[in-house]
């Protein structure tokens, strides 16, 4: 039985990118990430009721998901959030309906046959114990043939813990308490003995995972915008979700963004590591630069204000150090950026963002379908032709 001494700087076991073969390591040979960030829940990520065909359900994401794979996208991304009733309100009843990620993402692995699926899990409610967590994932890598992942967050909003009975920990102690419990997942994912550990958050005696997951552990991924985030993935993260520290303007986001991302892989290189750095922009993308902004017009002039102001109140009594200079206008379109233009303006933004440090994007729509469609007809070949993607399945 193997006993760990409570004490750091224990190696990490090997991961998917230590495996040429891996699905993870597949998706790289593309020069820029291309994902979708799946509307899982009433409303997607824009809080406007102008009229749309966006849904929630099942069957509509396993529609996008397989568009996506269609299209050569590398993977698709899901959203973890708790609210009560009625979610954020107004006429929409924004965000009421909400599929769990980890079952969503696990469900659409074995429904599709390349794409690589990431479900966001808040690893700190409801008691979480990384011995379950490990199976949980050790066996959707299995299902998925190597292609599921892990977003790991540890819960920025102050309500959301009451639902679970308890306290928000403090900013950095949650990052703290997230490494060792990613650092236990990790042994048991090694699997080279019993394990038995004594730890200030997680305690183990005999424990044992077995079947391992395929390419070392399930990808990890991390939702993060602060130091003590920063240095959490450095640990334990294939790619790294991060938000504009500037707000979601891309003129300025993209003046702030090239310090932001080097802070990130100055964070990895001091684990001698290096990260994959992705961002969530929301596009408008029309066959004119005129319907483009007409298109946005419209959606902004129908602005969900009831459910904004909630998401806005509830998002304010938060401790993230992502979204600080976002305001309650931009959630009317979403994103953590916002690309409005012509397929070569959405091009170019997409350009701008590999110059500017980002290694992928994972994108979000108004509504879905249709507009995923004009993307992939109007603006894939321009990203290839940029040499930004390579045609076909990655």
């Amino acid at each position: 039985m193997t006993s760990i001494e409570s004490t750091p700087g224990h190696p990490g076991v090997p991961g998917p990118l230590d495996y040429a073969d891996s699905p993870l390591s597949q998706a790289l040979r593309q020069p820029f990430l291309l994902g979708l960030f799946l509307s899982t829940q009433t409303g997607g990520f824009s809080q406007s009721t102008y009229p749309r065909t966006l849904r929630w359900d099942f069957d509509y994401n396993l529609q996008l998901t397989r568009a996506a794979e269609r299209h050569g996208f590398d993977f698709v991304f899901s959203l973890q959030q708790w609210l009560p009733k009625g979610g954020f309100g107004g006429k929409i009843h924004y965000r009421e309906n909400f599929l769990d990620p980890f079952i969503t993402s696990v469900a659409l692995s074995a429904a599709t046959s390349r794409i690589i699926t990431i479900s966001t899990i808040n690893i700190l409610y409801g008691n979480s114990h990384p011995l379950y967590l490990a199976r949980f994932a050790a066996t959707a890598d299995h299902i998925s043939n190597g292609r599921f992942g892990l977003n790991i967050v540890t819960g920025y909003d102050a309500k959301e813990p009451l639902m679970f009975g308890m306290q928000r920990p403090d900013h950095d102690q949650r990052y703290k308490q997230a490494s060792e419990y990613s650092q236990v997942m990790e042994w048991l994912w090694e699997g080279t003995d019993n394990l038995t550990w004594q730890g200030q958050y997680y305690q183990l005696e005999g424990a044992y995972v077995s079947p391992r997951p395929k390419f070392g552990r399930p990808i990890m991924v991390s939702a993060s915008a602060s130091q003590a985030g920063f240095e959490y993935a450095a640990k334990h993260s294939d790619v790294v979700f991060t938000s504009s520290p500037a707000g979601a303007d891309f003129g300025k986001a993209i003046q702030a963004l090239p310090e932001h991302v080097g802070k990130i892989r100055a964070a990895y290189a001091a684990q001698g590591r290096s990260p994959k750095v992705i961002i969530f922009p929301l596009i408008i993308c029309k066959p004119t630069r005129e319907e483009a902004f007409a298109y946005r017009d419209a959606i902004v002039q129908a602005a969900d204000v009831e459910s904004i102001k909630a998401y806005t109140a509830r998002h304010s009594a938060g401790d993230a150090h992502g979204w600080k200079q976002h305001i309650p206008a931009d959630r009317v379109l979403g994103g953590h950026i916002q690309i409005i233009g012509d397929p070569l303006d959405v091009a170019d933004a997409l350009q701008q963002l590999r110059d500017a440090g980002l290694d992928g994007v994972q994108i979000g729509f108004y509504d879905y379908a249709p507009e995923l469609e004009f993307f992939a007809e109007h603006v894939l070949p321009l990203l290839e032709q940029r040499g930004l993607r390579i045609g076909g399945s990655s």
